[in-house]
């Protein structure tokens, strides 16, 4: 098996390690493979590619889609290392409003699944750091909504206490008045 999956404490989030393959010439591995993620029970088909390029302190987040867009993720690090997280956001959940983190890294080449229901963040802790990840739906920005990073009800430990935001992802609302639905002012 090219992958190995890891649930983590919330079990709908999972960390998924690729097998690398190296020789003489380098290395090779499988980022991703329909077949086996769905043996795994990883159901989702991912139509959209997205890569950024963020400098150390950088914090990009809590980013995710409302119904009938919503989106999950498959996260990695092709430069760098980040420390990602997904915030359960789905109120019907035993885990609402519960976060969970994990290190992801040009190195350790792991990769993280975030199902849709999650708000999706990371920070940069290298110099720079590239994040390739791919969605499972278009980005819709009539669709687009967040919470704030720091919100204190959420407590992420994150690494860092004055990261560098967008005006956007300072102004998030905290997950007690974030909307989960379509309609309504933004």
């Amino acid at each position: 098996m090219p992958f190995s999956f890891e649930r983590l404490t919330i079990p709908d989030v999972v960390l998924i390690t690729p097998r690398v393959f190296g020789d003489v010439r380098g290395q090779f591995l499988e980022t991703y493979k329909r077949s086996e993620f769905e043996a795994f029970g990883i159901q989702d088909v991912f139509v959209q590619g997205n890569h950024s390029t963020s400098e150390k302190g950088v914090l990009r987040g809590l980013h995710y889609q409302v119904s009938p867009k919503a989106q999950a993720k498959l996260v990695r690090t092709v430069r760098g290392d980040i420390f990602d997280v997904a915030v359960d956001i789905r109120e019907d959940s035993a885990t609402y409003g519960k976060w969970v983190a994990a290190h992801l890294s040009a190195n350790n080449r792991s990769m993280l699944y975030i199902p849709a229901g999650f708000a999706h963040g990371f920070c940069v802790l290298s110099d720079v750091a590239e994040v390739l990840y791919m969605a499972g739906d278009e980005y819709s920005p009539a669709h687009e909504r967040g919470i704030l990073w720091n919100d204190p009800l959420v407590g992420i430990a994150w690494p860092t206490v004055n990261p560098i935001l967008s005006a956007k992802d300072k102004a998030w609302p905290c997950l007690s008045d974030a909307r989960f639905r379509t309609g309504g002012a933004a």
